[in-house]
């Protein structure tokens, strides 16, 4: 008897169109930004070579084509086709358009890898695969989130986190060129006690490359970050470091809510840019913007790429990073990202690579200095041998 057939893919696979048979993010001239697209292609070869450090990207976001069509498969959820045809529906059920109305809308290309995602051999695997796809880009650090109460429908948080653990490491067995650590993202809409118990199993990983504890989600229906003080607290008692997702809903206003809780990084806040006062407190306490400006333009944050805030951000002495946010989600990689940034925000080379090194000062690399020191050293040499990146 065939398995019942899964309400998540339906929405995906009903008439769905042939898909590419290769990785969304795969190809590095984007069809969608014509000004990175034309790029000389020496640029682009830098861009490629340069080492990198990326601070925003997200687990579930950035799924490999080809492994969620064989995880859906395992589980029964894909109607019979043509191979090209079954991609077409798993693409359409990972990639988001490239506009959609708010964050919600957004949200909702989470749902199918979320599906997919409960089981530790599937997290493991995912992991260890977006490890392998951040050194193509040239990576050498990145800071991986997700959401572990996302992924308990079959296990505890405990052995769910354990997994994507384990993943990490298998990753950088097959990938030593990068070296990932781990942030675990509180949701929102979770009850206090959730956040609680959830900062306590987080913390027990402390020493095995979880360094980080985030705030994520539906920021519209849950704007106060407040409500899980007692959840901040006990992950910097842990040693862990303390970010929150920002004004992807509510403006400049909720950049100033996450200023509250307290923290030395803000994913996205890029409306923080429509409030002088604001913008002298982020300079003032020394916070980081972790922008991601496709999303952010996806998201409808901003109407255009172009008129993104982040090169005003840089140039008002406001500390920036730059990311994906979610590979796959945003059919992107974090070379595509830096193009994207250079043509058509017109961020200088050298302004990238200051962005670029800022990554390393800021990462949640506080239980390995030494770790730290020798990338903020690698980097360094990198830049000596390249004039392109010189200031002035």
């Amino acid at each position: 008897m065939p398995r019942p057939y899964h309400p998540v893919m339906q929405r995906y696979a009903a008439g769905a169109p042939a898909g590419s048979p290769i990785e969304p993010w795969a190809a590095d001239s984007p069809s969608w930004d014509p000004a990175a697209a034309a790029l000389p292609s020496e640029t682009w070869e830098l861009l490629r070579r340069m080492p990198k450090a990326e601070l925003h990207l997200h687990l579930d976001g950035s799924l490999r084509l080809a492994t969620a069509l064989e995880l859906a498969d395992g589980l029964g959820l894909v109607r019979a086709g043509s191979d090209a045809d079954r991609l077409g529906w798993i693409r359409d059920g990972l990639v988001a358009p490239r506009a959609v109305r708010d964050q919600m809308a957004l949200l909702r290309a989470f749902d199918l890898p979320v599906a997919l995602m409960q089981t530790e051999a599937a997290l493991e695997r995912i992991t260890a695969e977006l490890v392998e796809d951040l050194a193509t880009d040239g990576t050498r650090y990145a800071e991986i989130k997700w959401a572990p109460t996302l992924h308990v429908r079959q296990l505890s948080l405990h052995d769910g986190i354990a997994a994507v653990v384990r993943g990490a490491d298998e990753g950088m067995r097959r990938a030593p060129s990068v070296v990932v650590r781990l942030v675990a993202v509180l949701l929102r809409s979770h009850a206090p006690e959730l956040g609680v118990a959830m900062a306590e199993a987080a913390s027990g990983f402390a020493d095995r490359g979880l360094t980080g504890f985030d705030l994520a989600g539906q920021e519209a229906l849950h704007p106060d970050p407040a409500l899980h003080a007692r959840a901040f607290e006990l992950a910097r008692g842990a040693g862990l470091g303390v970010t929150i997702h920002a004004g992807e809903w509510g403006g400049a206003a909720q950049v100033r809510r996450a200023m509250k809780v307290g923290t030395s990084r803000i994913e996205h806040g890029a409306p923080a840019w429509d409030d002088p006062g604001l913008l002298r407190e982020l300079i003032e306490r020394a916070v980081t913007l972790d922008l991601c400006p496709t999303s952010n333009t996806q998201a409808g944050i901003v109407g255009r790429y172009e008129d993104h805030p982040l090169p005003r951000l840089m140039r008002a002495g406001v500390a920036v990073t730059l990311s994906t946010d979610d590979r796959t989600v945003s059919d992107l990689s974090l070379v595509r990202e830096y193009a994207r940034a250079h043509a058509s925000l017109g961020v200088t080379l050298p302004e990238l690579w200051a962005i670029d090194r800022h990554a390393l000062d800021v990462a949640f690399l506080h239980h390995d200095e030494a770790l730290r020191a020798r990338l903020r050293d690698e980097f360094e040499a990198f830049g000596r041998g390249e004039p392109r990146l010189a200031e002035g």
